[in-house]
């Protein structure tokens, strides 16, 4: 099987209709308030004028519901209003993670929601300069899809099973429970059970011909291979969270450090969006799924059947808390199955512009690390 190639961005405009000037001011002087009354400030969103003028932000995402928050906030115009008319906004589109940090860390993007592993990945490859993960977006998503045939982690042996890129969320998941189970895995392919990273599209097509064995995937592919290819649900990825009761990043939204520098007040709007993006999910989630589905039809050409979108929203819950705690988990995991790690990772979290924004709202702080 041939792995598929890098994904090439697609980048789309999108016209933003704007706050004014009032709002503007409002904004810095609830931030000052927050900031006063002990919210989290390792940078602090007033430290730039009121009017920063035209900004040009570039924001990636997955075409996954795993990214849902994108989605919708996208299709529902919800960042187009949160942002406004001075901010022009473009989006880049990613098969996975480790595409998306080689965007950040080139500047070809500014902002991304992304996995947790690509962001420890950015963290350490810039020596902890690069990027700051300024927001949570979904826990859960995640699962182990085999054929029929398999029935416990021992059928494994000499199987071969892909996961969406090498070194990505998933990639880490499924190569630390296979060595937890006793199973040695490769980068290159080779080892007790064959890993070959390949792109989601591409392995619900391997998968309904029998060219892999199963995958480690995220919604709504996990749900795809059940219900378009037979497959069924080997391991849930929540179940293996039992010290966080289920709950670990799937997706974050990170910035760059000096986007975050230069533009405090087009994040904050930027965290507004997804604020109100995952509010509408939780409230609404017949109507927020219908939307995903509608950016994903748009990007595809391609609607998904509803029953399948309507299945995967059950795997994941959407949240503005990044769980932190599970960060340093998945690095540590990364670190033993041979991926680079930095240790500590408190200062990969600069969580005040969110803390700013929970409070404005009457809803409780997050916590870093």
């Amino acid at each position: 099987m041939r792995t598929a190639s890098r994904s090439k961005p697609v980048r789309r405009e999108v016209s933003v209709p704007g706050p004014s000037m009032a709002r503007r001011l409002v904004v810095v002087l609830a931030s000052v308030l927050i900031t006063a009354c002990g919210g989290a400030a390792s940078h602090s969103p007033t430290a730039a004028p009121v009017d920063e003028g035209h900004v040009d932000l570039r924001l990636g995402y997955y075409a996954n519901l795993t990214h849902a928050t994108a989605l919708v906030g996208l299709q529902k115009g919800i960042f187009a209003q949160s942002l406004g008319s001075n901010v022009s906004l473009t989006t880049a589109i990613f098969n996975a993670g480790p595409d998306a940090v080689t965007a950040l860390l080139s500047n070809s993007i500014d902002a991304t929601y992304i996995g947790p592993n690509p962001a420890v990945n950015a963290y350490v490859q810039s020596h902890g300069q690069a990027i700051k993960v300024i927001s949570g977006a979904t826990s859960g998503g995640a699962e182990l899809v085999v054929k029929p045939s398999i029935n416990s982690v021992s059928d494994l042996k000499g199987k071969t099973l892909a996961t969406p890129q090498l070194g990505n969320t998933q990639d880490v998941a499924l190569r630390y429970w296979l060595l937890q189970k006793g199973f040695k895995t490769n980068t290159d392919g080779s080892g007790d059970v064959a890993i070959h990273p390949t792109d989601n599209a591409t392995t619900l097509t391997a998968f309904k011909a029998g060219q892999i064995d199963g995958a480690w995937v995220p919604e709504p592919y996990a749900t795809r291979l059940v219900a378009e290819a037979g497959g069924k649900v080997l391991v849930d990825e929540r179940d293996l969270w039992t010290a966080t009761g289920g709950k670990f990043a799937t997706t974050l939204l990170v910035v760059r450090t000096q986007f975050l520098k230069d533009h405090p007040i087009t994040v904050r709007h930027l965290v507004e969006g997804q604020f109100e993006a995952d509010a509408l999910i939780n409230s609404d989630p017949a109507a927020a799924q219908q939307a995903a589905n509608n950016q994903l039809g748009a990007i595809a050409g391609k609607k998904l059947p509803d029953a399948e979108v309507a299945t995967a929203w059950t795997h994941m819950t959407f949240t503005d808390d990044p769980v932190a705690a599970s960060l340093q988990q998945s690095a540590d995991h990364a670190q033993k199955v041979g991926f680079p790690s930095s240790g500590s990772l408190k200062g990969l979290f600069d969580l005040s512009v969110l803390n700013a924004v929970l409070a404005e709202k009457g809803k409780p702080t997050v916590k870093g690390l």
